[in-house]
């Protein structure tokens, strides 16, 4: 399964464009800075995200604040012509109490 969860700040969000088929595309760079237990012992993850929103999600994100913490869920693939990841986002909601 292709299911991804992701607690991160806005670093950058593109203005509002649209498809040729005029479906709305918002692009985003995400950033998530957290602690994890990997083999007992404690590490320090940073991770740094292209991430993609489109149709109605594309258009509530023009609201979203930049910095500001959301948890996010979506889905990975492969960006065109390349290796690199994008993050489909399907759902984002505001993040009161960030870890």
């Amino acid at each position: 399964m292709n299911h991804v969860e992701l607690t991160a700040g806005i670093a950058e969000l593109s203005p509002l464009r649209y498809t040729p088929a005029g479906i709305p595309v918002a692009n985003f760079v995400l950033e998530h800075e957290s602690e994890m237990v990997e083999a007992g012992t404690k590490r320090q993850v940073k991770l740094t995200v292209k991430a993609v929103a489109f149709g109605v999600l594309a258009e509530q994100s023009s609201r979203l604040s930049l910095g500001q913490a959301f948890r996010f869920t979506g889905f990975l693939v492969n960006a065109r012509a390349s290796k690199s990841v994008v993050f489909h986002i399907q759902a984002f909601d505001q993040v009161l109490n960030p870890i």
